[in-house]
């Protein structure tokens, strides 16, 4: 299993980032993600950090398809290929109905169909798998131009098993929040095989979001976890998926939410050794790539702890990265698979 790494706010200043983006040009993760920023924007944040010389993978987790249409979605993610000369992952939500509506005056009819229509149409422009670009007999569609680039994977962001469903029919990458490790094994994964098997495509691979923070003095893990999560855990969909998961959250009360979050080990905290093993739980559940995410220390205790909190993580992983080879657990069969990355394990206990 991939580990990478989130910056875990929206940038107002794009030199805030580069420590999170030293951390994978050094090896130490896999891949820098953000998700959609309504501040600096994600797309050129990531083309800074490119200008400067990080050429690194990255991805979105997630940007919000009601903000732009699929053609510049298409148009922004190659560029940012070319430029980092790297693959990237192209992670799209459909946002909430409220924000849907505020930007286009009424919510999607279906946020299944809207992703799955907007994903298909950026896999169109993209040429992805060989499709036409002309847009499958419509004399009226818009291509892109041509271009060399290192590629992009689509992915969509799931919660729940009709998104789930929806990323195997037309993802490359499924990407989740705050999802456990059973949640993802028992419900996501199946969904998602479900779809895949019903237009004969590989199963996407999976890619999880998991707060974490480091326990340290002075440091209270509710009230990190607040911090962190609060405003998913005020979202009805996030509580519904975390209800399904087993545990005891309601969106009014987002401070319960923490607490459970805590309790169960979905806020991976403890010292570094304990949440790289509670990070391989993952793994052992089918995830493919996780993504360390100290939302709650940055807000909380600022950006070099946060820093601190990630490069510690990241060391306790490559640590166990030196367990023997035929004490870990094989990747799934038939599943996507990404490029060569520093990989945190999934094992040591047997599967």
């Amino acid at each position: 299993m991939r580990i990478s790494i989130l910056f875990p706010v929206m940038p107002t200043d794009p030199r805030s980032v580069v420590p999170f983006a030293e951390l994978v040009r050094a090896g130490q993760a896999a891949r820098l993600w953000q998700g959609q920023s309504l501040s600096a924007d994600t797309h050129q944040v990531f083309a800074y950090l490119a200008g400067m010389g990080y050429h690194i993978p990255i991805g979105t987790s997630v940007v919000l398809m009601p903000l732009r249409h699929a053609m510049d979605a298409a148009i922004q993610s190659r560029s940012l290929a070319l430029l980092t000369g790297q693959r990237m992952v192209l992670g799209l939500g459909p946002g909430t109905p409220d924000f849907v509506t505020g930007l286009h005056g009424k919510p999607y009819d279906s946020p299944r169909d809207a992703c799955v229509a907007y994903l298909k149409e950026v896999r169109r422009l993209l040429g992805t798998e060989g499709s036409p670009r002309a847009g499958d007999g419509n004399p009226g569609a818009v291509s892109l131009p041509a271009m060399a680039h290192p590629g992009v994977e689509t992915g969509l962001g799931v919660l729940r098993p009709v998104l789930a469903r929806a990323a195997g029919q037309v993802a490359d990458v499924a990407i989740s929040w705050m999802t456990p490790p059973g949640y993802v094994r028992d419900t996501l994964l199946p969904a998602m095989a479900k779809g895949a098997a019903e237009t004969g495509r590989p199963v996407p691979r999976m890619v999880t979001v998991v707060h974490a923070a480091v326990d340290r003095p002075h440091r209270n893990p509710y009230r990190l976890a607040y911090t962190a999560a609060r405003a998913h855990l005020a979202g009805p969909h996030y509580t519904d998926m975390l209800r399904r998961a087993g545990l005891r959250v309601h969106h009014s009360r987002p401070s319960l939410g923490a607490r459970a979050l805590v309790d169960s080990g979905t806020f991976a905290h403890g010292s570094p050794e304990d949440i790289a093993e509670q990070l391989a739980e993952y793994g052992r559940a089918g995830v493919d790539e996780v993504v360390v995410n100290v939302a709650g220390v940055y807000s909380e205790h600022g950006h070099p702890d946060a820093v601190r909190d990630l490069h510690d993580i990241l060391a306790a992983c490559r640590e166990q990265e030196q367990v023997p080879e035929h004490g870990r657990a094989e990747a799934p069969p038939g599943r996507m698979q990404g490029g060569d990355a520093p990989r945190c394990p999934t094992t040591s206990l047997a599967g």
